[in-house]
């Protein structure tokens, strides 16, 4: 089998042998630590802006990370039908944290930080989200940590994040380790063939399940210039637009959703056992 000339060649078993089963790699030890430096240095960063923020524990964080794409009582399969990766399907323009509905990054925000927040008024509200987040409101720390991705974050999350994470982990091109060596399995390769060859048959040009949330998101943020227009300030074309995008949302991401269990996550789990019996923590 490809994995076990991997791993047990030296170079690549010492590789293998630094990876760790959490986001970016990291080890739950390891993550907890990450989350705690982030969250102080957030707390840090936006005293020096003038506002107050309470440093969120991990478990909070953990929450906001595991909330990404569920609803309590919802399964998975069910949530992707009805609202897709819950990007376009959920958008408002309004602060997260005074979204009542689905707002994972509120939950990761913690009640203390939202209490604040709704104790500021409206003009101050905006200088505190642009202290917090910079130009990319929905960017937050747990969304962005359980995405793998802090090329969108700013502000003093990202002052933080920075402090933390390595600049090769900042990078929108960074993969975690552990999905690398997946990746690169002959039998990974040969199911991410089928799956391109499946979902273009459907009409969609990807190459890669990870491929089609970012390309969602990236479609939004070119109709809402960034998150700018909230939906009750939109044109009738603008709202036209965003429509058939949360159309184009549930399509894709329920065919993705399919192909992935059907095609890609046997595969994935099979050679992640591999992977980790060999002492990945």
């Amino acid at each position: 089998m490809f994995l076990a000339l991997v791993f047990y060649g030296s170079a690549n078993s010492q590789t293998a042998a630094h990876v760790g089963k959490e986001e970016f790699g990291l080890t739950p030890k390891q993550l907890v630590q990450s989350v705690e430096k982030v969250e102080a240095e957030i707390a840090k960063c936006m005293r020096t802006q003038g506002f107050a923020y309470v440093a969120v524990d991990y478990e909070t964080v953990r929450k906001g990370m595991n909330a990404d794409k569920t609803l309590p009582g919802v399964s998975e399969e069910d949530f992707v039908s009805k609202y897709g990766f819950g990007i376009t399907t959920t958008y408002t323009g309004q602060p997260m944290q005074l979204v009542a509905g689905y707002s994972p990054g509120r939950i990761g925000l913690g009640e203390r930080n939202i209490s604040i927040f709704k104790g500021l008024s409206a003009v101050s509200q905006v200088a505190y989200n642009r202290a917090l987040f910079g130009e990319n409101p929905e960017a937050t720390f747990a969304i962005a940590l359980e995405r793998e991705n802090f090329s969108r974050v700013g502000g003093c999350t990202r002052e933080a994040v920075k402090q933390v994470f390595t600049v090769e982990q900042m990078s929108a091109s960074y993969y975690n380790p552990k999905d690398a060596l997946v990746n690169k399995d002959s039998r990974m390769k040969a199911a991410l063939r089928k799956y391109a060859l499946e979902i273009r048959k459907s009409g969609y040009d990807y190459s890669h399940p990870d491929e089609v949330e970012p390309d969602v998101l990236k479609r939004l943020n070119v109709l809402t210039k960034g998150g700018t227009i909230p939906v009750d300030k939109m044109m009738a074309e603008q709202l036209e637009a965003l429509k058939a995008l949360q159309n184009f949302e549930r399509r894709v991401a329920v065919k993705n959703f399919e192909l992935a269990e059907k095609l890609i996550k046997p595969v994935e789990e099979r050679i992640e056992r591999e992977i980790f019996a060999t002492g990945v923590k």
